[in-house]
């Protein structure tokens, strides 16, 4: 059974079969097509919203190709780009373990329409120098939540981390003599960056003078027993409470990643440059942020007709 609130996020009430479901195409995730924990439980949530929608787990078997489509048209209708696309991913893999379980006998998985965008069309949108101070002011570091914010959000914007990056930090990944950290980005890619001083100094609070002793070797981790490794989920919502604080509208963690690519370019940085700081594996994910840079778009304006020359 499925139930949609007002603001249309669909909510699952889970019987076993789901559970069951669910746990077998995660672990067909991490085994047949090799995703990192992040996508392996992103994956999973949008199955958890598809099977929600369609009836449960029984109605699996009697899937068709108009079905599928129909789910995502449906789907797609108020949700932006990023959301439908999520969805389209997810949906696929789903639809091919599906398939190779048994589960249907047609690859449905091609059904699934392709969402339409525009890859340079939006405009990268930064904060500010000011405002990403009143982001970090307005942390309260007399207490360990604030302290570990902080140290979260000094990571997000002087190394422009991903949220999942910040979330699965280790603290084996932390090699203070050498002043570098391991991160563990996209495609399970694993690249030392160095340490900022201002950022080594906040992670130096969090680690000293909050982090509670527990068994988990996350660097982050809550400040309440049980003690657990911060989510992805939990990093977008201290980035959002951050924002509320600070008088901003909220924003997702991938801001502050924008705004450090905006201020190199502004301070003179190359696309290349900003790329290789934004751990980019391809030139096309850089590209959008020429659009930012004003200065080096000025020269490639043409002269209006009938203008001065």
């Amino acid at each position: 059974m499925s139930v949609i609130p007002p603001d249309g996020e669909m909510i699952m009430e889970t019987d076993d079969d789901s559970v069951g479901l669910l746990a077998e195409f995660r672990s067909w995730l991490d085994r047949e097509r090799g995703l990192s924990p992040v996508s392996v439980r992103c994956y999973s949530k949008q199955a958890k919203g598809f099977l929600a929608a369609i009836g449960g787990p029984g109605a699996v078997s009697g899937l068709d190709a108009g079905r599928v489509t129909a789910f995502m048209v449906e789907h797609s209708r108020d949700r932006n780009s990023w959301s439908a696309k999520a969805m389209v991913t997810s949906l696929r893999a789903f639809l091919r373990f599906a398939c190779a379980t048994g589960r249907i006998a047609a690859p449905l998985a091609g059904a699934v329409p392709a969402v339409a965008s525009w890859r340079l069309a939006a405009l990268p949108r930064g904060l500010s120098a000011a405002e990403i101070g009143r982001l970090l002011e307005g942390c309260r570091r007399e207490t360990a939540a604030g302290r570990r914010d902080y140290a979260v959000l000094s990571l997000l914007a002087r190394l422009g981390l991903r949220g999942a990056e910040a979330a699965g930090l280790q603290l084996g990944d932390i090699d203070w003599r050498a002043g570098e950290i391991v991160v563990t980005g996209k495609g399970s890619r694993v690249e030392r960056l160095p340490l900022p001083a201002l950022a080594g100094e906040a992670l130096t609070g969090w680690l000293t003078d909050g982090r509670p002793r527990c068994e988990s070797r996350a660097v982050f981790v809550t400040v309440r027993r049980p003690y657990r490794q911060l989510t992805p989920e939990a990093v977008r919502q201290i980035m959002g409470r951050a924002c509320e604080r600070a008088g901003l509208e909220r924003h997702g963690a991938h801001r502050l990643r924008h705004a450090l690519a905006t201020e190199m370019l502004r301070a003179g940085a190359s696309l290349p440059e900003v790329g290789q700081v934004l751990r980019h594996r391809s030139q096309l994910s850089t590209s959008v942020y020429a659009k930012v840079d004003q200065n080096a778009l000025r020269p490639l304006a043409r002269p209006w007709p009938g203008g001065a020359a």
